[in-house]
């Protein structure tokens, strides 16, 4: 065979090893991507791995209540008010790079509702989701050496956009036997001059605790004292039962600057269709730098779909009492079906009956179950005996603790629970053949 013949440049120089060297090179990419992080998604993949073929998928891991039928009386107003905006083809065009006056004007109105001093339409940035909205807070925000306050237990995808970030995150932890409400003392040590902000999420996931006006006020109070902003991750306002009342951190942001976190998924039950927004709340504009930052990073990035948008003032100007009444009469009778079913299973333990959100955080005592070791080991093999799926508690920040997704319908709840209490009574030192 002839050999190659070699490739020349114009000044005379042999390419052919050149081209050999960029074939065999890996392209490299970001090396924080690369590695081994734990992520509520992935550990759900694996537990899914281990179901009982003999007996179907109760999933208590993830939250979305959308796919119930319980929960959709009234919704298809909002399915009209989309498939309108469909048929206008008013909406196929781009959307600003904040979103629609109208969209952005109409989440003001509605987080308004609730507060003393009004948020304006130009403090409102529409976003793909709550999710979009966290990743905006963090880069704006901070840089890498930037530290970041998050509570433990949390919510995972702040810690994965601080290590993308290079961001520092500091925690903060909730305490069971108080409500779940913060130590500030304990917040107040981990600041210094690189903290950038606190995130609070109220209501709570994942502890379902609703904290008080008082202790929200305590908060605020902190913060401005600490001389840091809140990140106020209010995806399940108004989403309380019982005794609680959601009150909006907006309303003490007279102590301290507030971007509200908020979107459409859990209130309107409506996850898929990734709207979700950003809310500054700063009487003593402090924030000015901050909104150019926002304004210049969403101008190069892609907002939510303009049909949806179109929709949000129709879906926000009315109360949709009906809606929202059965979803939380539904939501405060499972949290109480759970409350009281897992407090007779003596190897768990759950310290307060969840007031908000669709969550509940639950103590494992491994020493009362046979051949269980920890969070992970609970439930890997609640899934491969019973097929019911939580999620550890060591994903977002607390070992030894499950969380529990009560958003499902009342049967399955409650078949939820048999089964559960069933693998702990087999797993009983008492009972365990294992």
């Amino acid at each position: 065979m002839a050999p190659p013949i070699p490739t020349v440049e114009s000044n005379g120089v042999d390419l052919s090893n050149k081209k050999a060297a960029v074939t065999n090179r890996g392209v490299q990419c970001n090396p924080v991507l690369l590695e081994n992080k734990t992520s509520i998604r992935g550990v759900i993949g694996e537990l899914l791995k281990t179901t009982n073929g003999e007996k179907p998928l109760i999933s208590l891991g993830i939250g979305d209540a959308s796919s119930f039928p319980c929960f959709q009386k009234g919704k298809e107003r909002f399915a009209a008010a989309v498939a309108d905006a469909v048929s206008s083809s008013s909406f196929d065009c781009y959307a600003p790079s904040y979103g629609f006056p109208s969209a952005r004007r109409a989440v003001a109105e509605y987080l308004s509702r609730d507060i003393e001093r009004g948020i304006r339409e130009g403090d409102v940035f529409l976003t793909v989701g709550g999710t979009q909205a966290i990743h905006v807070c963090m880069t704006v925000l901070a840089s890498p050496g930037a530290n970041v306050l998050l509570p433990q237990p949390g919510f995972s995808p702040y810690v994965a956009a601080c290590e993308l970030y290079g961001i520092e995150a500091r925690f903060y932890h909730l305490q069971p036997h108080h409500g779940w409400e913060l130590d500030l003392a304990q917040v107040s040590s981990l600041v210094d001059a690189n903290t950038v902000g606190i995130v609070i999420i109220n209501p709570n996931n994942p502890c379902g605790a609703v904290f008080s006006s008082e202790h929200l006020h305590q908060i605020a109070k902190t913060a401005r004292e600490l001389n840091i902003p809140i990140i106020a991750d209010e995806l399940y306002g108004h989403m309380v039962y019982g005794e609680s009342k959601f009150v909006p951190l907006a309303s003490f942001a007279h102590l301290t600057p507030v971007i509200t976190i908020g979107a459409l998924s859990k209130r309107w039950m409506v996850p898929g269709w990734r709207l979700g927004w950003m809310a500054i709340c700063d009487p003593h504009e402090t924030f000015t730098q901050v909104k150019v930052a926002i304004e210049m990073l969403l101008n190069v990035t892609s907002g939510p779909a303009s049909v949806i948008q179109a929709a949000v003032p129709s879906i926000l100007s009315d109360s949709h009492e009906e809606f929202h009444k059965n979803v939380l009469t539904i939501l405060e009778s499972s949290a109480e079906t759970l409350h009281t079913r897992i407090d007779q299973i003596e190897a768990l333990q759950c310290y307060s009956k969840p007031q908000g959100s669709m969550f509940t955080m639950v103590e494992v005592n491994a020493t009362l179950l046979v051949g269980i070791e920890n969070d992970m080991d609970f439930a890997r093999k609640l899934m491969k005996e019973e097929s019911v799926l939580v999620l550890p508690g060591f994903v977002i920040g607390l070992k030894n603790w499950v969380r529990i997704f009560f958003g499902v319908s009342p049967d399955l709840l409650s078949e939820a629970c048999d089964r559960i209490e069933s693998f702990c009574k087999r797993r009983h030192p008492s009972n365990s053949t294992c």
